[in-house]
């Protein structure tokens, strides 16, 4: 990770603060400097602070969405621009993962970005008597958000270079802490929701800044408690730690409600001119080979007859090909430039707790199954419950009810299931992991 200075990252997030989440601006983000927030912060100040963090938390989120995607087979990504998203993630003709290109850097750098700057926030906290401007109460449910957030960034880089780990301890810019094994990092990212869960606990009853519309439902620092739970209850996932998946469930915001399966916090997009619009969204309007995301033909082939869920691929007039690759079906997930992507919903949850209870209660986990499918227009299952059958179907309903949301790629990884992705091409190759990118040895 390069070490930037702490006034130009600073810098970077104001800027992108008071125009994506509509507060007050700074008085001069181009010579702000480190000092206003050492010795003197306010609420104001907060308000914009934070909103960095949600600004930043959206940056190269495409490239993240297209790592998973286009890895687990979910789509293609066509470029006239960039033959990478058809080359290298899909091992055509020997090639391999690069360590210094924009698919790894672009979102392994956005992800430390938000991290660096709610550490800054954090140290900000504690090195000024903020007594005056914030009660013990508002600071305890400032950090509990702030950790949470810290641990969500580290997960997802996680997710893209798996075993090869990533840094758990970067807040000191000039003192990085060590690369950590998968095992650790995933220990050590629990820990920090589970701190973060203690000050959420003691915190206000309000936050002491607003949050954007993403989390409509979790805007208090309880409600906010069960955001965290459930992000828990994800890792506790990837650790096949399934009582305690059960736990952070119950602390969460899960519910067996159909009429409530996308409750939850997203990524929020708008058309301001200095903001982000949803970098997922292709117009089905005159879409070439030039730039599309084209759906893997057998997620349509391979779906049961009624899944409402295939209303997220478009039927195209004709197929589009490049490299060669071909598809009828364009990635319809995100309808528009300002749709929401979600960052945890319970449709989820419903799922991993379906998946805890593979091992621990059959009976729930085909409840739960069933629900899904249900609420996707299909009949009960009638397979075999047995544990080998029940998981296949659980990741078949994952696959159909999370697509495109990043999850196909890593749930194949964490059951070892990869070899069973599609191969398009006689040479392809299906990655397991990122390398570690090359800047971090810088």
């Amino acid at each position: 990770m390069k070490k930037y200075s702490y006034k130009i990252l600073l810098i970077a997030f104001l800027i992108g603060t008071a125009i994506s989440c509509e507060v007050q601006e700074f008085s001069d983000l181009n010579n702000a400097e480190i000092g206003n927030f050492e010795e003197n912060l306010t609420r104001e100040d907060m308000q914009d602070l934070i909103g960095g963090v949600l600004y930043s938390s959206r940056v190269r989120l495409d490239n993240y969405f297209d790592d998973n995607g286009v890895i687990g087979r979910e789509y293609y990504r066509f470029s006239s621009a960039d033959p990478r998203f058809t080359g290298d993630l899909l091992g055509r003709d020997g090639l391999v993962l690069d360590n210094n290109t924009f698919y790894l850097t672009g979102p392994w750098g956005s992800r430390y970005r938000t991290v660096k700057n709610a550490n800054l926030i954090l140290g900000f906290m504690d090195g000024q008597d903020l007594s005056v401007q914030f009660t013990p109460q508002e600071i305890n449910a400032t950090k509990g958000f702030l950790k949470t957030f810290i641990a969500y960034e580290l997960l997802l880089n996680l997710n893209l270079t798996d075993e090869n780990g990533i840094r758990l301890d970067v807040a000191d810019e000039n003192n990085l802490g060590p690369f950590v094994s998968k095992t650790e990092a995933l220990s050590g990212i629990r820990n920090m929701l589970v701190e973060a869960a203690t000050d959420l606990s003691n915190g206000s009853v309000e936050f002491p800044f607003i949050l954007p519309s993403g989390f409509e439902d979790f805007k208090t620092p309880l409600g906010f408690l069960q955001v965290n739970n459930a992000i828990a209850a994800r890792v506790a996932a990837y650790q096949a730690d399934y009582p305690a998946v059960l736990s952070f469930l119950n602390n969460s915001f899960f519910t067996l409600d159909a009429a409530q399966l996308d409750l939850g916090i997203n990524y929020t997009f708008s058309l301001n001119q200095t903001d982000i619009s949803n970098p997922l969204f292709k117009s089905i309007k005159g879409l070439t080979s030039a730039d599309a995301r084209i759906v893997q033909p057998l997620f349509v082939t391979e779906a049961e007859a009624g899944d409402e869920r295939l209303v997220k691929a478009f039927k195209l007039d004709a197929p589009l090909s490049q490299d060669g690759l071909s598809g009828e079906y364009a990635l319809y997930r995100y309808t528009s430039n300002i749709a929401s992507i979600p960052i945890i919903r319970n449709e989820e949850l419903i799922l991993l707790y379906a998946e805890a209870n593979i091992t621990l209660n059959t009976p729930e986990a085909v409840n739960a199954i069933n629900l899904i499918r249900n609420s996707a227009g299909l009949l009960d299952y009638s397979g075999a419950a047995d544990a080998p059958a029940l998981i296949n179907e659980m990741l078949k309903q994952r696959r159909y009810s999370l697509f495109a949301e990043g999850h196909r790629w890593i749930d194949m990884r964490r059951f070892g299931k990869l070899d069973a992705l599609p191969i398009d091409r006689p040479d392809d190759d299906v990655w397991t992991m990122f390398p570690i990118p090359l800047t971090e040895n810088q």
